[in-house]
């Protein structure tokens, strides 16, 4: 399972992206942030909320530098027939990853054996393919895109601004901590 402050091994899969079913790899966004998220499956009740949101906060995701990839075991033909049918996932205009053998899910941790779908996880990948962050939860909790952009700001904070950290309820704009736990102005 990767972790906190490793390389990300690359992956290739198919995807469905700008109306159309192509192989993507991890590596193809070295030099971005990645979001990864994960969802157990397509044509659900809490995943679409979940992949709606991101899109609404898709702008604002790669205004930072970021790319968002969804994750699900479904194959790439079901995103392209949940993204034609679903008025919420008609909204996503990021990559939708399809590993129906559960292979990158089997790589993150994410995979539940017994039902063959992925928990609801989000892991945050610097430009050098480092994980940062990660979140796995319940499939029965959706998610904050919110929360997973302020994160995402954190990250990209603290990586520009090296001994500086973030506190709880960090937000652009508010104070940040030197390594030595002394308050820095505001940014």
């Amino acid at each position: 399972m990767v972790k906190i402050g490793a390389v990300v091994p690359d992956f290739e899969a198919d995807a469905y992206h700008e109306d159309e079913i192509k192989k993507i790899r991890l590596s193809d966004y070295r030099g971005k942030w990645v979001i990864l998220a994960f969802y157990p499956a397509d044509f659900t009740f809490v995943c679409p909320t979940e992949l709606e949101e991101l899109a609404e906060y898709y702008d604002e995701f790669k205004a930072l530098g970021a790319e968002i990839l969804s994750v699900s075991t479904d194959t790439a033909y079901v995103h392209k027939a949940w993204h034609d049918t679903s008025p919420a996932i008609a909204k996503v205009q990021y990559p939708m990853i399809a590993d129906p053998a559960g292979k990158i899910c089997r790589m993150f941790g994410t995979y539940l054996e017994n039902e063959g779908v992925s928990l609801r996880a989000t892991f945050i990948i610097d430009p050098d393919g480092v994980l940062k962050a990660m979140d796995i939860h319940d499939n029965s909790i959706g998610r904050s895109a919110k929360e997973i952009l302020r994160k995402l700001q954190a990250s990209k904070y603290v990586r520009e601004h090296p001994g500086e950290v973030c506190p709880a309820e960090w937000e652009p704009g508010k104070e940040t901590l030197k390594v030595g736990l002394e308050l820095v102005g505001k940014i």
